[in-house]
């Protein structure tokens, strides 16, 4: 895994978050990750794909941190995970990607997007289209805790 991939992601998030819903986020420690649940219960997925290399991205959120996020991004109260959340979470994961995009460009890379997927639940699998190596980095915000994971193949 190459850091290339990840850190334009990470800082795609960061000034989306911070743009957006006036939240700056705390990263933790950056890990492999070694199984597919999640540790949030929202996670919205996309790709980027080149004829060189394919990167899966997953973005998920604890419901306290999505609810926040999301209604300071709506303004408006948020009180559940509904399908508005859901579309805010598609949504996110599409600006990361074209952030993330953008900034892969810069470096060469013609990276094209799919179209982002969302899946709800407690521990739902976060399952990569791409076999490799994932990368894990938390984050924390005053409502809660959600997770960037970037997978490349080995």
């Amino acid at each position: 895994m190459d850091v290339k991939f990840i850190n334009p992601v990470l800082a795609a998030i960061v000034n989306i978050l911070q743009t957006m819903a006036e939240i700056t986020p705390k990263p933790g420690k950056l890990s492999v990750k070694s199984d597919q649940f999640s540790l949030g219960v929202i996670s919205g997925f996309i790709d980027l794909a080149s004829s060189d290399i394919h990167v899966s991205v997953a973005v998920t959120f604890s419901s306290e941190a999505i609810l926040d996020i999301g209604s300071r991004m709506m303004h408006t109260e948020l009180k559940e995970v509904n399908d508005d959340v859901k579309d805010l979470v598609g949504e996110i994961a599409n600006m990361v990607a074209g952030g993330a995009k953008s900034n892969l460009e810069e470096a060469g890379y013609n990276f094209k997007l799919t179209l982002p997927t969302v899946v709800v639940g407690e521990r739902h699998q976060v399952k990569h289209s791409v076999e490799g190596v994932t990368l894990m980095l938390p984050f924390t915000t005053e409502a809660g805790k959600f997770f960037v994971e970037v997978c490349t193949p080995d």
